[in-house]
């Protein structure tokens, strides 16, 4: 990552819809990851016996634990386009910590994220139009539900990350000016 070691003029306060867009985006990745904690502590969730037997082995659950670990922590770092730490590295970051971020060094990963999240998640909604032997019907329904909010994490990181970029694009055309 790249930091600027001079303070700059500083970015106007987000709008009130970006924070919203932001915290959300941390929610909508929630119930697909409770979902799989659910797999990880043993319980079937929608399931039959038969395809929830490759879930058992202890690298199905490692890897479920740490996807939605990632997924989670993923999503958490939108917050940063609208908090401080999003334009100054805290403090207790050994090295780099109170180093102004570059606004490009965060703009240009999140926008990529956001494409990449918005068509990975793009044929969510057509989840039941797919066989799924391996689950009941119940378990289909539920599942499908439960992964629909995913659709949204890529738009919402998407318009948090071009208000980001407004702001800061606003802020340095003011430095220049002045």
């Amino acid at each position: 990552m790249s930091f600027h070691s001079t303070p700059a003029t500083s970015a106007a306060a987000p709008p009130h819809w970006a924070d919203w867009a932001a915290h959300l985006a941390t929610l909508v990745v929630l119930p697909s990851g409770l979902w799989r904690i659910a797999v990880v502590l043993g319980y079937p969730a929608g399931y039959t016996e038969t395809g929830f037997r490759s879930f058992e082995t202890c690298g199905a659950k490692v890897w479920m634990l740490t996807l939605s670990v990632l997924c989670e922590v993923v999503a958490f770092l939108t917050i940063g386009l609208v908090r401080p730490w999003g334009d100054v590295v805290p403090r207790w970051i050994p090295l780099i910590g109170g180093r102004r971020v570059r606004p490009m060094a965060v703009v240009v990963p999140a926008a990529l994220g956001a494409a990449a999240l918005t068509l990975i998640w793009s044929t969510i909604p057509w989840w039941w139009t797919y066989p799924h032997e391996n689950m009941t019907p119940t378990g289909n329904l539920v599942v499908g539900i439960l992964y629909q909010p995913l659709v949204l994490w890529g738009p919402l990181t998407a318009a948090v990350t071009m208000s980001y970029y407004r702001r800061h694009r606003v802020a340095r055309r003011r430095a220049s000016a002045g």
